[in-house]
């Protein structure tokens, strides 16, 4: 049987190494929100590459020796493509960080115009728009009473030729007597 369990000493890097990144992601300065990914993604990357098992086995398959455990390929291609996309994003923020330094002398996020009244508006407890569903004067029953209802208008149109066959209204078509599956 193959030991499974994960070294310990790993497992606790790996919860540093994120909770260290979703502390830094949680800054308002662009240069720690790309550490806090950078992090993340090693963190991240560690995880998958414990979650794959035992290291040691031959990567390829072995004709001379198949009875030899092959080791898993898909958390190296998970690893490989999550290094990708870590640096794709590492490289976008790092150039959102130096293009808000260039602006602005520092490389802050700053509220704009609408964060602000959203955050008035929820200081004095109103709400941001009005509803239109509440303030209506008219009561939802005659509301209701306004609604077009298209099945009515076709139970009226199948009434006269209901009448004109001899069936009741509202039955539908099919057989009523003998001949069917249930006879």
């Amino acid at each position: 049987m193959i030991d499974m369990s994960p070294n310990l000493t790993l497992v606790a890097v790996i919860v540093v190494l994120v909770a260290a990144g979703v502390y830094l992601m949680l800054e308002r300065s662009l240069t720690r929100v790309l550490i806090g990914v950078v992090l993340i993604g090693n963190g991240i990357n560690l995880l998958i590459l414990t979650a794959g098992g035992r290291a040691g086995g031959p990567p390829l398959y072995d004709p001379e020796n198949p009875g030899a455990r092959m080791s898993d390929p898909l958390p190296q291609a998970m690893i490989l493509t999550a290094i990708v996309i870590t640096l794709g994003i590492s490289a976008f923020l790092a150039t959102l960080a130096y293009r808000s330094w260039q602006l602005n002398r520092h490389d802050e996020v700053q509220d704009d115009l609408e964060d602000r009244r959203v955050a008035a508006r929820a200081a004095a407890d109103r709400a941001a728009y009005r509803d239109i569903d509440t303030s209506s004067d008219v009561s939802l029953d005659e509301e209701a009473a306004e609604v077009h209802d298209e099945t009515a208008l076709e139970e009226a149109e199948a009434e006269p030729a209901a009448a004109a066959t001899g069936a009741e209204p509202g039955a539908g078509p099919g057989p009523t007597s003998g001949g069917g599956a249930g006879a």
